[in-house]
């Protein structure tokens, strides 16, 4: 594993700036990899996008689909069976059709209600406590370099704009960060 040195810039200038100035004092251009973060829920880690397989605020949605559907399938079964006896009509169509509406609309109803169902109340300061920390969107500039430059390193990208610098053990191939990974929360490090 390889010692990496990061810190978040704005803008690519920014960071290539502090490439620049890493080149000045002898840092070896294989050693320097520069790349953007995405926003957290864009990394595509699943093929239809986002970094989860499901969204923690549709628990209960499943279940809700299932008990509206049938409740109101059954009510308009029931509605089908009144107004084909008021209005004559093939009953077994209007039967049907009536349960088949009240199906759909139930499994609408049932999906919207039961969305967020587990969550309590819109305290955004205390939802944002209780989530873990995330690694925030924008151009990073990675660093490998030895345990004795690391301080060095960390001061130089602090002084040229960077920000929320890093320590991380990483595999580096070819110039790059390669097991780099967005949706680990950064190890940031308070003693350079």
């Amino acid at each position: 594993m390889a010692l990496i040195v990061a810190a978040r810039f704005e803008t690519f200038d920014a960071a290539q700036g502090a490439a620049a100035r890493l080149l000045n004092e002898g840092v070896a251009s294989d050693d320097l990899h520069t790349f953007f973060v995405n926003p957290a829920g864009s990394h595509d880690r699943y093929p239809l996008g986002g970094d989860r397989a499901e969204d923690p605020d549709s628990a209960g949605a499943a279940t809700g689909v299932v008990a509206l559907a049938a409740m109101l399938g059954v009510l308009g079964a029931v509605a089908g069976a009144i107004i084909a006896f008021f209005f004559q009509a093939s009953s077994a169509a209007v039967i049907a059709g009536g349960a088949g509406v009240g199906a759909y609309i139930g499994s609408l109803a049932g999906a919207v209600r039961g969305l967020g169902r587990n969550r309590q109340g819109r305290n955004y300061s205390e939802i944002k406590a209780r989530a873990p920390a995330a690694r925030s969107s924008g151009v990073v500039l990675a660093v490998h370099t030895q345990p004795e430059n690391e301080k060095h390193i960390a001061a130089i990208l602090l002084d040229q704009g960077g920000v929320e610098v890093e320590r991380a053990q990483g595999r580096w191939k070819d110039g790059k960060w390669e097991d780099f990974d967005p949706l680990a929360a950064p190890e940031l490090e308070k003693n350079f």
